[in-house]
Formats: C-alpha cells, structure tokens, sequence
C-alpha cells in the first residue's frame, strides 16, 4: 500500500486462503477501502467448498499480471503461499502416475502421522522439502515411498528444461525477533476485529470439512465458538500454529528464491524505505517477459 501512494501498482494476492469468500478476518484480508484506493487481484475467487488449485491460480494470475501491464500499471505479487508463487514463477512439474490401490492403502497410514513424525520421514526420503506444510509433507512421503522418486529432483528437471515464464524480483519483509510480537498483536487485534463472529456465522452455511476451513487459527476458533476452547486457550493454539507456519515461510523464503534477486527488509529499520525506493527503482524487471530484452540486467 506504502508503493501504491508513489506509483500506479495492481496488486495481485498470493495467499491461498484469501481466494475464499466470507473468510475475510481471519486471513486478515484487504478492507473494502485498500481495495478501492489500489486495484487488487486474488481475493474473494471461489466458495468456501471449492477445492481451488495453485494451477488454477498462477493461470489466473498471469491474466492478472498481463491486464495490469496492459493498463500501465505495475503487478506486484504479495503474499506466502510458496506453491502459489512456484506454480506462477515456475511451473508445475507433471506427477508420476501412482497405482490408485497403492495410493488408498497408503493414506490412513501417512494420516495417522503427527506433523512432527511426518516431517521426520520427510527428512529422509526427500530432505528438500521437510520444511513445508503438512500438505506438501504428505505429497513429498507418498510420491517417494511410491515412485522410488523425489518431488524436488521432479521440480529441479523440470526447471532444467522449462523457460520461465515470468522473471521476478522478490522483496521479503522480515522483521526478525520482533515478529513473534508482531504476531500476537496482530492476533490480539483479529480477534477484537470480530473474527469470532465472523466463524460463528460461517459455521452455519459452510460445511465442516469445506477446503477453506484448512486456514490457520480457523479450526480453533471453531472450537472456542462450540465451547471447547476458552478464549485465552483458542488464542495460545492460534499463536503457536501462526508462528510454525512463519518459520516454515522463512525457511522456504531462505532456500526456494534465488539469492541474486532478493532484497530483504526489515520494516523496523530507519532507512527501509530507502530500500524499497531502490528495490522500486528495478521493478521494470517484474512481470516482464524472461527473455526479454527490459528483463535482462
């Protein structure tokens, strides 16, 4: 927002649980008045039950970038999803095809996995990807204990052969040691923002096991609205699984981006937006064509 008061951005959203419509407090999504001061792509896609895909999204999102440039405007891509950010900047690899009956035997059993006992299996079969989401967890064990093949040497032949399509360059804003705090105040002002009235109203239309229930700190709250959780107890788990899922974002920040075009930020240092003022300064490079001749250095 600080970049859209200094020249004209279209700001594409990369967060995978602000596709989903109702499911506004809790993915702390742009107000109706950010969204009328600066353009904004990516929110509010689908309904609670779809099953949205980092596919369908990085397609969309082209489209979002190519109509942004076309009105003279700049694209910038926000957020942590990294399969979002992987699927637009990358591609997708093609999967191995996995025996169906392989497959359903499999399940119940990587299921039944702690997280922490899941990423434990991770670091041995495919230690690439033992700092995700227990999503990509899964896929990675099931894709190794079933092919005998790693996803991230299918990820890495895959970028071997494929062009990119977009060349970006990244800013990662990082606050350090004092983004545990930050975190908490910005829980602390979700929930006095009406977050629990907001999953009290969605539980009644939107089914238990609808896709976008899957955002962090919703089954909580869920549980304090059904009065299984006292306020304080909901509050602890929502900041205890806010802060795994940060450190699984820097993690994958530090060793997925490409060094040579990355400029960190810390938000809270005096001259930060000197920095950005030059990491504006090269942002003809993002969301051009790779290859060509204003993306090349």
């Amino acid at each position: 927002m600080w970049l859209a008061e200094r020249s004209p951005i279209t700001i594409v959203s990369a967060d995978s649980r602000q596709v989903y419509r109702g499911f506004d407090v809790g993915t702390a999504k742009p107000t109706a008045a950010e969204r009328e001061r600066v353009p904004h792509e990516g929110v509010d896609l689908v309904e609670p039950t779809v099953r949205y895909s980092s596919a369908a999204w990085a397609e969309a999102a082209s489209r979002w970038i190519e109509n942004a440039r076309a009105r003279g405007r700049t694209p910038i891509v926000v957020g942590g999803t990294g399969l979002y950010l992987r699927a637009l900047f990358e591609g997708l690899f093609a999967e191995p095809s996995i025996d169906a009956e392989q497959r359903r035997r499999l399940e119940p059993e990587l299921a039944a996995l702690t997280t922490p006992e899941l990423r434990r299996w991770v670091e041995r079969l495919d230690p690439a990807r033992a700092n995700l989401g227990r999503a990509q967890l899964l896929r990675a064990a099931e894709i190794a204990l079933l092919t005998g093949r790693r996803v991230s040497d299918l990820h890495a032949a895959q970028r071997a052969v494929t062009e990119p399509r977009w060349r970006p360059r990244y800013l990662v804003v990082d606050p350090g040691p004092a983004l545990a705090q930050r975190i908490g105040a910005r829980l602390d002002t979700m929930l006095n923002a009406g977050w629990p009235n907001e999953v009290e109203r969605l539980m009644h239309s939107v089914p238990p096991d609808a896709p976008a229930w899957k955002a962090t700190g919703y089954d909580a709250v869920r549980r304090m609205a059904r009065g299984e959780l006292a306020r304080a107890e909901a509050r602890e788990a929502i900041l205890i699984e806010t802060r795994q899922y940060a450190k699984r974002q820097r993690t994958w920040f530090r060793h997925q981006l490409p060094p040579d075009r990355v400029l960190s930020v810390d938000p809270l240092a005096r001259n930060w937006e000197e920095l950005v003022a030059r990491w504006t300064t090269g942002i003809v490079y993002a969301g051009e064509r790779h290859g060509s001749a204003r993306a090349r250095r």
